[in-house]
């Protein structure tokens, strides 16, 4: 991936120092990365230089003469934090770092680009869908050399390092990176090469999905969408695609396009909660007869998306199951097939019907991407996703907002080929079409945010006593456990064993109540509740209705009110 602009030297030669530094006892990545309030960073001396020290400590000699790529969502610290790790890259003997405009990379392109540069690694500055500004969310997050997540065991290394660290190396010089320009910019013996993000993200859609098809179906009369970014990175990359490879009015499209570093005060996360304009022009808590016939959120980084139809909400877990029942007619990168399919243990068994039925081998594993990620790379996955509005496929190693949507967009396209203008079959009508054919799974996640750490360490040791001793009581309830225990996983590919993925508890009719502590949280606990209750026929219930007992037996079972002290959900989904 060569590039022929003219260089520019920023720094002939660099002084590299070694300053010397004590080490932190909390720098453990979660379930993706390093998420803290933003001022632990600012406020902590050396916090973000231990931190990344200790990646580049982790990769050892292998890291010398190498290339990473490195970009963020553009919250709050992203620029400076982006100055302070290219001068830590020189110091440490990195090759070359691949930037963007303004330091601006969604996480899926940051995995695309580690594929096609062959990186080494790369290193995102996102806290994903959490609030960001100044007081509010920042992290860190490496990317090895296949484009997903870090591994198990390359976190685990990097958080012992962190614990012992004492200095880090740094250049003396802060080079002044113009980022406007593409081209490469010389500083010391590193090379930093700006590209156009934006052009390489959508020339990798362009060899996926069949774009003339889409252009034809969005342009009738009877068709109109919205894309919400949420002020997030998606933006740009939106503009890009369904303005100028679709054709579409991005006026009239794209919401909150423009990154800004608190995401205009609003939590970018993609849900019935969060992303309340959509919801609200969607008509799907309030009817509108003038609501879209399609619309579709992301969240901060662009890895998470939410689908909408008129008046008409997709969960994420039916949304994996469609996509993958017509990814072979509707998708040209699928027409040879799929290896696999996958989705995270609270994910809905919505696509394990559409698995049995195409006869396709379907994993479960922990929440978190860099499972799909293995998967992928010994050649046993195609589309994979979570509960948690995360979708995507083998053409990266991240799950894939954008990618989502135009999946699609290639669906309606597909469907609506024969039929004439005003007799558009829309994103309910294939959502319903699917449930009369496999049966309907039920589905909600009650997250309660931000609970005392002690409050969700004493609720799991509840319950996993509950399961120890056998503890089913419920009452004005039908409903038997069959099978109650703990997730595990020891993954194929790399050997890793995570354990304490999940409580479980299933019925015998194969309902499901799932409770499991998130790893995304900056402070505190974040308690999720799953709830899944799977019917053949019925298929037409409001969820909530259908869900109502075994929401019951959950909270009563859980004594979540008593433990936490809430009394409802932050989020219902």
């Amino acid at each position: 991936m060569g590039c022929s602009q003219n260089r520019t030297i920023l720094a002939p030669t660099v002084t590299i120092e070694e300053v010397a530094t004590k080490p932190f006892p909390d720098q453990k990545p979660g379930t993706s990365g390093l998420r803290k309030k933003t001022q632990v960073y600012l406020k902590n001396e050396n916090y973000l230089e231990n931190f990344i020290q200790s990646i580049f400590d982790s990769q050892g000699k292998e890291l010398i003469g190498k290339t990473l790529i490195l970009g963020g969502d553009g919250r709050y610290y992203n620029k400076e934090a982006c100055a302070i790790i290219i001068r830590m890259a020189a110091a440490n003997g990195v090759g070359k770092v691949v930037i963007s405009k303004d330091f601006l990379m969604s996480t899926p392109c940051v995995s695309a680009l580690i594929i096609d540069y062959k990186a080494h690694g790369g290193i995102i500055l996102t806290a994903s869908h959490n609030p960001g500004g100044e007081h509010e969310d920042f992290g860190v997050k490496y990317n090895g050399k296949n484009g997903g997540p870090a591994t198990t065991n390359v976190t685990n290394k990097i958080f012992e390092i962190s614990k012992e660290i004492k200095e880090y190396k740094i250049t003396k010089e802060n080079p002044i990176i113009d980022t406007s320009k593409t081209g490469v910019q010389k500083f010391g013996g590193l090379e930093i090469l700006v590209i156009d993000a934006v052009a390489h993200y959508a020339k990798r859609m362009k060899a996926i999905f069949n774009f003339a098809m889409m252009k034809k179906f969005v342009s009738r009369k009877d068709f109109s969408m919205k894309y919400d970014s949420m002020c997030g990175v998606a933006g740009p990359f939106a503009k890009n695609i369904f303005g100028e490879l679709l054709g579409l009015d991005i006026k009239e499209v794209c919401m909150n396009s423009d990154p800004k570093p608190d995401f205009g005060g609003h939590h970018p996360d993609p849900n019935l909660t969060y992303a309340e304009e959509l919801v609200k022009v969607m008509g799907i808590k309030e009817e509108s007869k003038d609501a879209p016939e399609f619309g579709a959120a992301a969240d901060g980084d662009a890895d998470r998306n939410m689908v909408l139809g008129k008046n008409f909400f997709v969960t994420p877990s039916d949304s994996l199951a469609i996509i993958v029942d017509k990814a072979i007619d509707c998708i040209p990168y699928f027409k040879k097939g799929l290896k696999g399919v996958a989705r995270s243990m609270p994910t809905s068994g919505a696509v394990d019907l559409v698995a049995k039925e195409k006869k396709y081998t379907l994993n479960e594993v922990p929440t978190g991407w860099k499972y799909f990620g293995n998967l992928m790379d010994d050649e046993k996955l195609s589309i994979c996703g979570e509960e948690s509005f995360g979708t995507g496929s083998d053409h990266i190693r991240e799950k894939d907002g954008i990618w989502a949507v135009l999946a699609w967009l290639s669906i309606l396209a597909k469907e609506n080929e024969s039929t004439k203008e005003g007799e558009l079959i829309g994103v309910g009508d294939i959502v319903k079409a699917h449930w009369k054919k496999y049966g309907r799974n039920y589905y909600t996640r009650y997250d309660y945010e931000g609970c005392k750490k002690e409050d969700g360490a004493k609720l799991f040791e509840l319950l996993r006593k509950k399961i120890e001793e056998k503890d089913f009581k419920f009452t004005n309830t039908d409903y038997k456990v069959a099978d109650a225990n703990e997730f595990e996983y020891k993954d194929p590919v790399d050997g890793s064993h995570a354990k304490k993925q999940g409580i479980r508890m299933i019925m015998e009719d194969g309902s499901r109540v799932i409770f499991r502590l998130s790893g995304t949280g900056s402070v505190g606990a974040t308690v999720r509740m799953y709830i899944e209750q799977y019917s053949k026929d019925k298929i037409d219930q409001e969820s909530a209705k259908a869900l109502e007992p075994l929401i019951k037996l959950a909270l009563e079972w859980s004594e979540m009110e008593k433990i936490t002290g809430r009394s409802s959900p932050t989020v219902i989904t």
